[in-house]
């Protein structure tokens, strides 16, 4: 193992990647948690919008919960169904509940996105390690590593929030991903993502970010949805999401995880000559 040491500053290459799962990895258009969160509140007599059930998304699946209950327009629902608001126990059952059927759910969403399988292997014979960090809880990771393992799609490290003390955007699944892969220091190391969350993720990291704007929750369509659109419809909407993914620092922007070798390959090249993310 090379040692690092500030006498002898690291210059790259970069050494691992940390891939996000749902709408980076896998399930273009973040399909499965959305519809799982539409699903649950309905389960409560709740009608919500499945906009109203993405704009947290990144987020442990309880903060989730709590990030959706805590808006207004989400709180009004609830109160006029309940007369109250929600409170931190409707939060816990909704979580079991949550659970159960993400894992029955994830697994039929587990479809590799367009050019995720070439871009590992281009990844690993740069001898470049392929790290995961996940919202999920591991009984819902179970079910979908398991899936996607069957579609040719294994992590060499797989983290997800109920392994560390707390999720996104704090950096520790990024630091565990770390730990597991042996990899420092945290600048060889890229996050990828299609979250405004992954993109806090990684940047308290202390790590190089790429957002994705076309496969994940930011547009939030599949791909037969995405080719149904006119070209300068996609375009205007990926130039709104790459906006909001360079306002929260990301480093790096691309439309799919297929484009994210070339950075990486400027990445290396901002490394050699000092940059630090």
């Amino acid at each position: 193992m090379e040692v690092f040491s500030h006498n002898n500053p690291f210059r790259g290459p970069v050494r691992a990647v940390v891939l996000d799962w749902a709408g980076t990895a896998v399930d273009y258009g973040c399909i499965g948690p959305a519809t799982v969160l539409v699903e649950i509140f309905r389960q409560n007599w709740v009608e919500v919008t499945i906009e109203e059930a993405r704009a947290p998304m990144g987020l442990a699946e309880k903060d989730h919960l709590r990030a959706m209950c805590r808006t207004k327009s989400i709180e009004k629902k609830w109160e006029d169904v309940y007369g109250s608001p929600p409170t931190e126990m409707d939060i816990d059952k909704m979580v079991q509940s949550v659970e159960s059927l993400m894992a029955y759910t994830i697994g039929q969403h587990s479809d590799p996105v367009p050019g995720l399988i070439d871009t590992v292997e281009v990844l690993r014979e740069r001898g470049i390690r392929i790290g995961s960090s996940s919202e999920y809880s591991f009984s819902v990771m179970q079910a979908l590593v398991s899936a996607a393992e069957t579609k040719g799609y294994l992590p060499d490290s797989i983290v997800c929030s109920s392994d560390v003390p707390a999720g996104r955007p704090f950096p520790w699944m990024c630091y565990q991903n770390a730990i597991n892969l042996q990899i420092y220091p945290m600048h060889a190391m890229v996050k990828i993502g299609d979250t405004l969350m992954d993109i806090q993720e990684g940047l308290n990291a202390g790590m190089w970010t790429i957002g994705l704007t076309g496969t994940g929750n930011e547009l939030g369509l599949t791909e037969a949805e995405v080719a149904a659109l006119g070209p300068e419809e996609v375009r205007s909407r990926l130039k709104g999401i790459e906006e909001r993914f360079r306002s929260a620092g990301a480093h790096f922007v691309a439309e799919g995880i297929w484009a994210c070798p070339a950075i990486i390959e400027k990445i290396d090249s901002l490394l050699s000559g000092g940059e630090r993310p």
